[in-house]
């Protein structure tokens, strides 16, 4: 699996750490289903900006993320750790051998 800083390497993005002690908010009932999909918005208030979740379709239920410390990432969703220094307005979606990583201006416009 590659490094954080080789990720950002790949896409041309200058890395953005998440600190392990920041939060992340995370769609653990969504666990086991494909795609994985993260989107990171700007951190603020201790959260480091990133939202994960799997399958399809992301919930508008407020209760839909649950509140993660980034050190606690790999007991849930390992594949996602690499991604994690993409910086604020990036995404992702993977699958299995397919991965997408893009940058989605929108994110940081709010």
């Amino acid at each position: 699996m590659p490094s954080q800083k080789e990720v950002c390497k790949k896409i041309d993005a200058i890395p953005f750490p998440s600190k392990e002690s920041e939060k992340l908010g995370i769609a653990v009932e969504t666990i086991g289903k494909l795609p994985i999909n993260g989107l990171r918005l700007n951190p603020e208030d201790g959260t480091c900006g990133w939202y994960i979740w799997c399958g399809e379709e992301m919930s508008e239920d407020a209760d839909f993320f649950k509140p993660l410390h980034v050190s606690h990432i790999s007991e849930y969703l390992p594949e996602v750790e690499q991604y994690l220094s993409l910086p604020p307005g990036y995404r992702f979606l993977v699958a299995g051998e397919y991965e997408d990583v893009w940058h989605d201006p929108q994110l940081t416009s709010m």
